[in-house]
């Protein structure tokens, strides 16, 4: 099952369902607190705040994203990428908590043959806020899911915002139990490699300002209207889907893998600390592709800065491989790197995928 046949199966069914499909955004925003987008929901931001009226009533879109913050986890968990595809549905004051829970329930849990991406409904445990009561009726009722696999956990975990100040809201996670063999028993709370979450319900109703609070911005007041914003992982339902253990060995990623255990002379999966390091290039590699292809350059500061820091990440990492550059005095680390890019760019569109930017 493709990464790609995935992200048109999400458009299709809020298309359906009387959603506008939006393209995706350039990756670097012209929002003055962001760098990239970070999130489905930026490109939308003045619908939510109000600075804007909504186009739509309802929007989806599967929208490239660059986050930076977990950076130094990439490679070493099986869910952490610095650049990722989001899919998203969006209300604006349309609908809000009951029908943005029974279109994630629906879609996820309707088998493959009638539109959806038939995961079981018994391996699926969601988390609420403590304080969202209203969340969990709901749960039990669209879903029938017991109290047992229905989670409440505070702020840090269930209370969503961009990281810097803009709309807000207590949010519903989706989790989806993998097996024993990737982990503890005992739910999200306890295990989130084992039980990895795939959807997120951002129940958008609020808006933070400036100034220090304890999760970073105070809560000034309510939007205009209540949203929605939900994000799925596309990488992460492609995981699941696709039977691998993490997101750097779906369709997407594995060719870029494997060309550079190729290139450095390793074997994936015959060394824990190499497995790291490949993982590392096979994330950062497709994240400057897709930097490069929105118009990015390498410098010294800003965006450029975050591009350079990723190149010379992957270049460290294929170094720490062992690979060797096989034209020394040749522009030395630039050789290496061009040619990583370039066989992963053939490889790529060996495997039918037309465009880089996506």
């Amino acid at each position: 099952m493709r990464t790609a046949d995935i992200r048109q199966r999400f458009l299709d069914y809020f298309a359906a369902r009387g959603h506008t499909v939006v393209p995706s955004a350039p990756l670097p925003t012209p929002d003055p607190t962001l760098l990239f987008v970070n999130a489905g929901m930026v490109p939308f931001k003045p619908y939510f705040t109000g600075e804007a009226a909504p186009l739509w009533q309802r929007a989806t879109s599967v929208q490239k994203c660059v986050r930076t913050l977990d950076i130094e986890e990439v490679g070493k968990t099986t869910r952490h990428g610095s650049f990722f595809q989001m899919n998203g549905n969006f209300s604006f004051g349309d609908y809000f908590k009951e029908e943005a829970v029974a279109f994630a329930w629906d879609l996820s849990t309707k088998p493959w043959t009638e539109g959806g991406y038939g995961l079981d409904p018994e391996r699926i445990w969601v988390t609420v806020h403590h304080s969202d009561t209203d969340a969990r009726g709901i749960w039990r009722e669209v879903a029938g899911l017991p109290d047992e696999r229905i989670v409440a956990r505070g702020d840090e975990d269930n209370f969503w915002s961009m990281g810097v100040p803009g709309p807000c809201g207590p949010c519903s996670e989706l989790y989806y139990d993998r097996g024993p063999a990737l982990g503890r028993e005992g739910g999200p709370a306890v295990d989130e490699d084992r039980y990895m979450e795939f959807w997120n319900l951002v129940f958008m109703q609020y808006e933070r300002g400036e100034g220090p609070g304890k999760s970073g911005y105070p809560i000034l007041g309510d939007l205009p209207r209540r949203n929605i914003d939900t994000g799925m992982g596309l990488e992460r339902m492609a995981t699941l889907l696709q039977g691998v253990d993490n997101l750097y060995e779906i369709d997407e990623t594995r060719p870029v893998l494997d060309r550079a255990a190729d290139l450095a002379g390793v074997r994936y999966g015959a060394d824990a600390e190499s497995d790291v390091r490949l993982r590392v290039v096979a994330d950062h590699v497709r994240t400057a592709l897709m930097l490069l292809a929105d118009g990015t350059a390498p410098g010294n500061e800003g965006r450029g800065y975050v591009l350079r820091r990723i190149l010379r990440r992957s270049v460290r990492s294929m170094r720490q491989l062992g690979f060797q550059d096989p034209a020394p005095g040749n522009e030395g680390r630039g050789y290496v790197l061009r040619r990583i890019l370039r066989r992963s760019v053939r490889s790529m569109r060996q495997l039918g995928f037309q465009d880089p930017a996506l």
